[in-house]
């Protein structure tokens, strides 16, 4: 297994806030000789949990520069999420950190994240696409939350029919936030390439069922395999 190195940075997102940056990269790496993922946590937690620490370090694992970052909200120990201009910015301003502190900078940066994170990942890349500053190699969305749930009649898809860079969704079958035959329609009117990883039963965590004899991480796993296959198309 792929030992890796980790440091911790601050990167100032607005006068007087900053917010804590986790790095992580394979022990081989070279700078610009990897692809680079930054990822954004959910809601209801920060970057540290479990979720997402399995990623931001499976990922460097497998051969990314790997990135992770605590919103506003959470850097204060807050529970409610900031407004999405707030949540936003701050993405942003961790993107240009990352820009601008690798030399030379990333030749492909991948954007994404778990659940709120990821649809802040989305609102970023509409925002570029949109302003023709597009230049990020695709997006991994770790459960999007197409929908509040059993809120169908109000899909969180505009932001996605503008992004022109491709995109890979990783969906559980039983995921409360993202109805599968929606999505699949949200799809045939985007724009970019777009794939879908399917997780049979599994939920917003893609945890599946015990009767399914399956351990989270072995799941997890599965998904890192799946987005880096994806990556290499």
């Amino acid at each position: 297994m792929t030992s890796l190195r980790q440091r911790t940075e601050k990167v100032a997102v607005e006068r007087g806030m900053e917010v804590s940056v986790v790095v992580a990269e394979p022990e081989d790496y070279r700078t610009g000789e990897a692809d680079v993922v930054v990822l954004a946590h959910g809601a209801g937690a920060d970057m540290h949990h479990p979720f997402m620490t399995f990623f931001h370090e499976a990922l460097a694992r497998a051969g990314w520069l790997s990135v992770k970052f605590n919103f506003p909200y959470k850097e204060l120990g807050r529970k409610a999420p900031d407004p999405a201009a707030r949540l936003e910015d701050a993405f942003e301003r961790v993107l240009e950190h990352v820009r601008g502190t690798l030399r030379p900078p990333p030749e492909r940066l991948f954007i994404g994240g778990k659940s709120m994170g990821g649809r802040i990942a989305a609102n970023v890349a509409a925002k570029a696409a949109g302003s023709g500053k597009q230049n990020l190699a695709g997006l991994v969305f770790l459960g999007y939350p197409l929908h509040a749930p059993k809120r169908h009649d109000r899909l969180r898809a505009d932001n996605l029919i503008k992004i022109t860079a491709p995109m890979l969704f990783v969906e559980g079958t039983n995921d409360p936030f993202c109805r599968l035959d929606l999505l699949a329609e949200v799809l045939k009117q985007i724009r970019a390439s777009a794939r879908t990883h399917i997780i049979e039963g599994g939920n917003h965590d893609f945890r599946v069922p015990k009767r399914l004899g399956r351990e989270p991480e072995a799941v997890w796993r599965e998904v890192v395999e799946a987005i880096c296959r994806w990556r290499a198309e």
